[in-house]
């Protein structure tokens, strides 16, 4: 249920979750770490449906990163298959709900081919929608994205008087996702662990005690509510 305290004009454009905690949720419950990440997918799509019916345009998750290679090996290939899986069984549903997705990150040789194949086949299904778009970051890190994109100015031969803001963020891996307006980091974590570092330079940041399993669209409710409680000044004086 939408609160009635929400106020849906002022609802934030982006929202960015750090899906964080699946494991020691596991690890609570006497599972293996692998049953969390499992589990965390409820609470994706609990919070990707709420973000929907209170007029979200762009939610984005760290879904991998380009530092969970050091994770085990076996709880790495889970999440891989998970991935690919996940994919599989629910883009369509994504597709049905007018949701277009999209993948930010590395698409690199470590990445599986049949996971990359399964990545753009999703982008291409949704690609027409426009209720909602929701990004998944994905073999991804904000200082690589970073330096991905200077690497790629640098090799276009964009001359160094012509390199700005706007024109670096045109390298970015998304370029048309617009700056985060609240990000979200459960599992009481207070870090953003190289997430969205470019984008998330005037966001409000939302730190909860939640574990991502147990994360629901009440929750991303009651982040909003705070984060419209907040006075934004990107800088400058409210007068």
């Amino acid at each position: 249920m939408i609160p009635e305290a929400l106020d849906l004009s002022s609802v934030p454009n982006h929202v960015a979750c750090v899906m964080d905690g699946n494991g020691r949720w596991a690890q609570a419950q006497g599972l293996e770490r692998t049953e969390g990440h499992a589990a965390g997918e409820e609470a994706l799509f609990d919070a990707i449906e709420g973000a929907k019916a209170i007029g979200v345009k762009w939610l984005t998750v760290f879904a991998f990163s380009t530092e969970n290679w050091k994770r085990p090996p076996e709880e790495v290939k889970f999440l891989m298959n998970f991935n690919e899986s996940l994919l599989v069984r629910r883009s369509h549903e994504l597709n049905d709900m007018g949701i277009q997705i999209r993948f930010a990150g590395r698409k690199n040789w470590r990445v599986p081919q049949r996971v990359l194949r399964k990545m753009d086949e999703a982008v291409q299904l949704t690609r027409n929608n426009s209720e909602m778009t929701l990004t998944i970051a994905f073999n991804y890190g904000g200082r690589a994205e970073i330096i991905d994109a200077v690497k790629q100015m640098l090799e276009d031969g964009v001359p160094i008087d012509r390199i700005t803001e706007r024109k670096l963020e045109r390298y970015l891996y998304e370029p048309t996702m617009p700056d985060v307006d609240l990000l979200i980091r459960t599992s009481g974590e207070h870090r953003l662990s190289n997430f969205l570092l470019w984008q998330v330079a005037y966001s409000e940041l939302l730190f909860t005690d939640t574990l991502w399993p147990d994360f629901r669209r009440k929750d991303l409710y009651d982040a909003i509510l705070e984060y419209q409680a907040r006075d934004r000044r990107f800088g400058g004086l409210n007068r």
